[in-house]
């Protein structure tokens, strides 16, 4: 073989090997991403509730996938969950034409004891969204007036007692509560006061805690 030949058989070789390795790389992403693909898809259903837009999430996922470098991932399959469920998060979040706000999302959420610690820590996360943008849009007695009613389906008797206002008034904190966290305006929120609300209401949920959450929302009431 003469030296052009062989200085052209090398290149091709050289081509070759390196799309073989391109392929290699790009079907390793392929390959985790489908065998995580089932469990983004139940993320991001038990987020929204609508297969459609589950599957739109788990393709935003898919973009955003093809844009990391999967070598720097330590638990890819992990990582494609969280990514899929922030996504689904922050669509809950944005929706306008919903009328379920990400709270009451988090609430319909079947509690598996046996739950891996990605997704107890994937759900944590969820309830520490939702209740930001409680902080974020309602006044205190608003949200407490919601939180109480959505979440631990007080009575409106139950919420004037809390809230210190009417039977007749207390049904109009929640109906307005609903309506500001559609389409009100949002505040700043401290990371103090999230972790606050959110671990008082984690009691309340995991142990029981209401007096615990009730004393809580009522001391920001009067604060």
């Amino acid at each position: 073989m003469g030296g052009f030949a062989l200085t052209f058989y090398v290149l091709l070789r050289m081509e070759a090997l390196r799309g073989a390795l391109r392929a290699i790389a790009a079907d390793d992403g392929v390959s985790t991403f489908v065998s995580a693909r089932s469990r983004m898809f139940a993320a991001a259903f038990r987020t929204l509730g609508n297969a459609a837009e589950a599957e739109d999430v788990v393709q935003d996922a898919w973009l955003r996938w093809q844009n990391v470098h999967h070598d720097v991932v330590r638990n890819a399959p992990a990582f494609l969950t969280t990514t899929t469920r922030r996504l689904a998060i922050n669509r809950a979040l944005g929706a306008r034409t919903r009328r379920e706000t990400p709270l009451e999302v988090w609430l319909a959420e079947a509690v598996d004891p046996e739950a891996d610690p990605a997704a107890l820590t994937e759900r944590g996360q969820a309830l520490e969204s939702a209740l930001l943008l409680v902080l974020e849009k309602l006044a205190p007695r608003e949200r407490a007036a919601y939180l109480l009613r959505e979440a631990f389906n007080y009575s409106y008797q139950q919420i004037a007692r809390v809230v210190h206002v009417t039977e007749a008034n207390s049904r109009q904190l929640v109906a307005r509560a609903r309506k500001h966290l559609l389409e009100g305006p949002r505040v700043a929120v401290g990371t103090a006061e999230l972790r606050r609300i959110t671990a008082a209401f984690a009691d309340a949920t995991r142990n029981g805690d209401l007096a615990g959450l009730e004393a809580l929302l009522s001391a920001d009431i009067v604060g």
